[in-house]
């Protein structure tokens, strides 16, 4: 068995284990969104998928009804959110029903983060349509930095310009990164790596260093705020 067959029943271990032991923390998050804008509480999001197939993702609501429909990119402060969605964003707790994506096959624990349909089309390069080769993952070395640094990078009024002009691109190069190193022990690294920093950025006001994936391309390794 090949290490990327290895990888594939790993993840739906890891993913079935984690629904079971996750699964109280889940019923509490689906009732708050109940509590806070009603049904549904799951958001369907169509995303790009390996080779450049949609799927879709599922997620805890955390936008008012109907909110998607001013774009998929959500910037400081968004309106369209509502408290227990932006808790729930916080803590990461909205992305855990991506398990079941996990589950279905058309998703890896670790890999790529999935795009919109539309941002894949429009945007994406032909370079970083690369990272369609591969499934969309849980974690990733792109989705810690836009969880850490994200915000550094969608200050305006406009966080789709912001979004596809500068920060996205930064982000897949963490991801062709990650893609041409890949091991199972990255993978193993990465997962780790993601719950800590979820565990301090949700507990703590401690600011976050850029990733070393960031450093090894870019040759410098910069901290939240840095010049």
């Amino acid at each position: 068995m090949g290490m990327r067959a290895i990888k594939s029943v790993a993840d739906r271990i890891l993913a079935a284990c984690a629904l079971i032991l996750l699964f109280p923390i889940m019923i509490l998050a689906g009732v708050g969104v109940l509590l806070s804008d009603g049904r549904p509480v799951f958001y369907r999001a169509r995303r790009m998928g390996k080779n450049m197939t949609p799927i879709v993702v599922y997620k805890f609501r955390t936008m008012y009804t109907g909110a998607d429909r001013e774009g998929s990119i959500t910037g400081i402060g968004d309106h369209r959110i509502f408290p227990w969605g932006n808790f729930l964003r916080k803590t990461k707790v909205d992305e855990l029903p991506q398990l079941i994506n996990i589950l279905l096959g058309n998703m890896a624990v670790v890999g790529p983060r999935p795009e919109d349909v539309d941002i894949v089309e429009k945007y994406y390069t032909q370079e970083e349509k690369k990272t369609l080769e591969i499934l969309p993952g849980l974690a990733s070395p792109g989705s810690i930095f836009n969880y850490t640094h994200g915000e550094e990078f969608l200050k305006s009024a406009d966080a789709q310009e912001d979004y596809v002009g500068c920060f996205m691109h930064i982000k897949l190069s963490l991801d062709l990164y990650y893609m041409e190193h890949w091991t199972l022990l990255y993978d193993v690294r990465i997962i780790l790596r993601t719950i800590c920093v979820i565990l301090i950025c949700s507990l703590t006001s401690q600011r976050m260093r850029y990733p070393m994936e960031y450093e090894r391309i870019y040759g410098h390794l910069r901290k939240n705020g840095d010049d």
